[in-house]
């Protein structure tokens, strides 16, 4: 399709705003690696919460919903919005412990929490399966987003789109550090909001669609409008809404969403202010992921299904795309060619920036693994600031390469996200209770670890043959991961002796200071729940206004309110 000189300027123009953020920002963010991995711990809520949300929302991300809406329906969404309660839990029980513990990153709660050469052999080693091929996967799956987006919006080749996206977000990452990350999230969730929104009411008003009363009076549209599955339906029911909701959300670790706090989420909280500020940021993140964010994605999913009703017309539509890349989730960027010029290129940029974005983090926290948890730790304890920072930037280029060419042979969005659930499943029980049961050793997690990983390989290369070994549904391989790691973990972590004592009452002391570890646990289990019904609440109220249930919309933003006074009387009476 054709750009004109108004898309290409705004376009341009965005490059420019951020390679001049990471020029501008990189004396500073290259003093140290303090100052390159979390800016100083200096930085307020509002940042660290827009940054969360940039971050998770990827260029696939968008494909990725608009595919569910297609193959499941609206209520497809739950295997993701479950993990509300994962992100809720962080919020009222682990988000004060993670930037209290003064850190540098959550691989160095290993050393902290466990002792002996089995926490240091932990930390090194998920430095570099998280830092680097776990990240790489992630990686990847936001890169082949890219592709596909690349291909239908401006008819570039897969080697294309790598090539000219990757230059920029490797520059300002490698140069800016987290200041730099930050700073371009803001920016990032403001254009990506911007043009999700507009492109949405554009697209819904096409005299194709009609309006949004009349899209939803389509039949295959209607169809796919529900918020929750058919309760009569168990084939629906227990894969889509009960085995997230029941299993899913604390067995299961995922990138953003990780049992008592992780990864970049954890790197938000420790660069933090304050421990108010880090609570903040994750209460602000989880509101706007999970209750803000996703309807104008769904509305364009169900809008597709107008325009590109079956596999096969998006095949016509797209006949020099690789047949292997379209799938549903093409869907999302196939409904963005019918979009005028100027807001074209505000959306364009959006989904760039949605790249930028959730790239940026994941270079900017795979280093640091590498360089915190692994060079610095094991191979030159005596490196200096500026050396930590350079291998830091060396890493983040190697990573965006090896990233780019994994791209290459991955098909569809759901793919990725279904391998990163299973090889985490059954590990997130493990995250939760580790602050709090001195049982838990270095031996627990790598027994999880080890384990989900073995039972994940197995489906995966099962699920690739003729004849599978094993015939099991997606969602039943998932409970059973679930189940036989977390059998594994505990029997090792009851037939082996706890860390030493003395490691235990220093991290004890650190935490939870003289207090009980318990303290004001009914306050937090009660702000948990209305955190939950609250955003939930939020969700289900933006959809039934853009259904035009208004009295059911009123009546959900009327809890939502009661919700909102829970939680801030929890925050007074725990502080």
């Amino acid at each position: 399709m054709q750009l004109s000189i108004t898309d290409w300027i705004i376009i341009v123009l965005f490059f420019v705003v951020f390679l001049i953020i990471g020029i501008v920002v990189s004396k500073q963010s290259g003093k140290d690696s303090k100052s390159f991995f979390l800016s100083d711990r200096n930085m307020p809520w509002w940042l660290l919460g827009v940054s969360m949300v940039a971050t998770t929302f990827a260029a696939d991300t968008p494909n990725f919903v608009a595919g569910l809406i297609r193959e499941e329906g609206v209520f497809g969404n739950w295997i993701w919005w479950s993990f509300l309660l994962t992100g809720m839990l962080t919020v009222f029980f682990y988000a004060k412990l993670w930037r209290r513990s003064g850190i540098t990153t959550d691989l160095e709660f290993y050393e902290l929490r466990y002792s002996g050469k089995s926490a240091a052999f932990l930390r090194g080693f998920r430095a570099i399966y998280l830092g680097v091929f776990f990240n790489i996967v992630i990686m990847a799956n936001v890169c082949l987003a890219a592709i596909k987006i690349g291909h239908v919006m401006f008819g570039l080749s897969s080697y294309q789109v790598l090539l000219i996206a990757s230059p920029v977000v490797v520059i300002y990452s490698a140069f800016g550090g987290l200041k730099g990350v930050l700073l371009t999230d803001f920016v990032q969730f403001i254009i990506a909001m911007v043009g999700s929104i507009w492109a949405t009411i554009y697209i819904v008003n096409l005299p194709e669609i009609g309006g949004m009363e009349k899209l939803l009076s389509i039949p295959e549209v209607a169809a796919k409008t529900a918020m929750l599955p058919d309760f009569s339906k168990p084939e629906l029911l227990i894969p889509l809404l009960i085995i997230p909701l029941a299993v899913q959300w604390w067995s299961v670790w995922y990138p953003g969403a990780e049992p008592g706090g992780g990864g970049y989420i954890a790197q938000r909280m420790l660069a933090a202010k304050n421990e108010k500020h880090a609570t903040w940021a994750t209460l602000f993140f989880n509101f706007a992921h999970y209750a803000l964010r996703p309807w104008p994605w769904i509305i364009i999913g169900l809008a597709s299904i107008v325009i590109y009703p079956d596999i096969a017309s998006l095949q016509a539509a797209f006949p020099n795309l690789n047949p292997s890349f379209v799938k549903n989730d093409l869907s999302y960027p196939a409904m963005l060619t019918f979009l005028p010029a100027g807001l074209l290129g505000i959306v364009i940029t959006s989904l760039i920036a949605a790249f930028m974005s959730t790239i940026s983090t994941h270079l900017n926290w795979g280093s640091s693994y590498v360089v915190n948890d692994f060079y610095v730790r094991f191979l030159r304890k005596e490196a200096t600031g500026k050396e930590q920072v350079a291998v830091g930037r060396i890493s983040t280029v190697l990573m965006m390469i090896f990233a780019g060419l994994l791209a290459l042979i991955l098909e569809e969005a759901r793919d990725g996200f279904n391998l990163l659930l299973s090889i985490g499943a059954g590990t997130g029980l493990l995250f939760i209770l580790r602050w709090f049961w001195s049982r838990i050793n270095p031996y627990s997690e790598i027994a999880a670890m080890v384990i989900s990983f073995l039972i994940a390989a197995f489906f995966f290369v099962n699920g690739k043959l003729e004849n599978p070994w094993v015939d099991i549904a997606g969602h039943w391989q998932l409970v059973l991961g679930v189940v036989i790691t977390t059998i594994g973990w505990v029997a090792v972590t009851l037939l082996t002796k706890p860390s030493k004592a003395e490691t235990l009452n220093s991290f004890n002391s650190l935490i939870f200071g003289n207090e009980s570890k318990f303290k004001g646990f009914g306050m937090k289990i009660l702000g948990f729940f209305a955190g939950v019904v609250g955003v939930y609440c939020t969700l289900f109220a933006i959809g039934n206004f853009l259904y035009s249930n208004i009295i059911l919309a009123l009546i959900l933003s009327a809890v939502v309110v009661v919700c909102g006074l829970v939680i801030i009387k929890s925050f007074q009476k725990t502080d």
